[in-house]
């Protein structure tokens, strides 16, 4: 039955089970030791659960090298979804697509960071795939998230999150192409990978009643101290500003703090409040550290770079800064270390099961930092009625890795279509994948 674990225990490494029944339920006794198998092993409907505590310790583990080995899909290969889904190319064809967003009218707008462009695909052709794709925007600086203004069925403004800077596009109902130059809203920290910018991705997020603009910009290096480095200044930050179509870009200040690269942004239907994909920091070893989807608290501290997951300190920071340790807020969800956790959306679509509404699911682009490939796939968050995540994640869409290190696919991007199936971006297949539900 769809949204229920196999009655199959699934074999894990100590600490991480994999039960049968509904994730509520099941009592998940856990640590951050992961399964000793790698993506290639993941099972659509296995259930998981870190803990923030135990941790292993810093170094447990040597610091692994290892990203994949990138190939052509082979022939036969197909995205694995739990029972009860299936799983279909909605698009062909992209470079290196990430971000997505879905506007009001039902056309799926992505960002193609790295030529520059933001596309806009429309409708379905007989073979179940885009019907129309156009260029809405180009000569771009590595673009990644999109968010239209103001919330609603009839926005007026798109909204660009580039690596340097926030960029606003007048915008009308079924607009394939933008209506002329945007107006840049506000300056960002960076400046692209290519030119030593650090993490260059910046996803944005837009209060429910539209008077906010949240702007995620990640940090420029791995674990370097703020004190010292001024280049880390607003960065590891998700950044609050005013936004109204006109004098955009007010009132700007840090709404959180010590994040190191939230890739992704949403905001929860249920109660407003936003929420983060994040990538946690590298070399401390297999195991460490985990990645996280979680609440976002206004003023709320997570750690980086002296702290992780709560009072863990950083040994490569020196003790200092401990007068922080206490003020560390630990994540929701922690998810597998190094998974490279990117973008997310809470399901509101009517096709799915009733028990996956409002739930979470975010793409794991995949690890470089693990010896066993992690990541590699689309996991889903269940979450109580009143949009609290319930703690574990499950493996949702999963066989794009395999045994001998090997990638075909990497999720990036995930939405919520017209229809109400879920649109998963792949920036090495160069594809969009859709997920519907199945008829019985």
């Amino acid at each position: 039955m769809a949204g229920r674990i196999s009655s199959r225990v699934v074999t894990v490494a100590v600490g991480v089970l994999a039960l049968a029944g509904g994730l509520a339920a099941a009592k998940l006794k856990s640590s951050a030791r992961q399964r000793a198998n790698d993506a290639s092993a993941q099972t659509p409907g296995a259930a998981h659960k870190i803990a923030a505590d135990p941790l292993p310790k810093p170094f447990a583990t040597r610091s692994a090298d290892r990203s994949p080995h990138v190939v052509p899909r082979p022939e036969k290969a197909w995205p694995q979804v739990p029972r009860g889904f299936r799983v279909s190319l909605y698009a062909e064809g992209l470079e290196r697509p990430r971000a997505l967003r879905v506007a009001p009218n039902a056309d799926v707008f992505v960002s193609e960071s790295w030529s520059g462009r933001v596309r806009v695909l429309r409708g379905v052709g007989k073979d179940g795939r885009a019907a129309q794709i156009e260029t809405f925007a180009s000569d771009l600086e590595k673009p990644f998230g999109l968010a239209f203004w103001p919330p609603g069925k009839r926005p007026q403004a798109l909204y660009v999150g580039d690596t340097d800077a926030v960029l606003r596009f007048p915008y009308y109902y079924g607009d394939l192409k933008a209506r002329g130059a945007p107006t840049k809203i506000a300056d960002l920290p960076g400046g692209g990978l290519l030119r030593g910018g650090g993490h260059w991705t910046r996803d944005l997020a837009i209060s429910p009643d539209g008077k906010k603009l949240y702007v995620s910009v990640g940090s420029f290096s791995n674990v370097d101290d703020p004190d010292d480095h001024p280049g880390e200044k607003e960065r590891a930050d998700i950044l609050e500003m005013t936004i109204d179509g006109n004098n955009d870009g007010k009132d700007r200040r840090v709404y959180a703090s010590g994040i190191r690269n939230a890739v992704g942004l949403a905001i929860s239907p249920r109660d407003g409040a936003l929420w983060a994909s994040v990538n946690e920091r590298d070399e401390l070893g297999d195991e460490l550290v985990p990645d996280y989807v979680t609440r976002v608290v206004d003023g709320g501290f997570y750690g980086w770079p002296y702290f992780y997951i709560g009072g863990h300190a950083d040994p490569r920071l020196g003790g200092k800064h401990a007068e922080l340790a206490s003020k560390v807020i630990v994540p929701d969800v922690l998810v597998e270390p190094h998974a490279a956790s990117m973008q997310l959306v809470f399901y509101d679509g009517e096709q799915f099961p009733a028990a996956y509404n409002g739930n979470i699911f975010a793409a794991q682009h995949g690890s470089w930092n693990r010896s066993a490939l992690a990541g590699y796939e689309v996991v889903r968050i269940p979450v109580d009625d009143k949009g609290r995540a319930l703690g574990g994640y499950e493996d949702f869409m999963t066989g794009f890795a395999n045994a001998d290190g090997e990638a075909w696919g990497r999720p990036v991007g995930i939405a919520v279509d017209g229809d109400g199936g879920l649109l998963v971006s792949d920036d090495v297949g160069n594809c969009i994948w859709r997920i519907e539900a199945a008829p019985p």
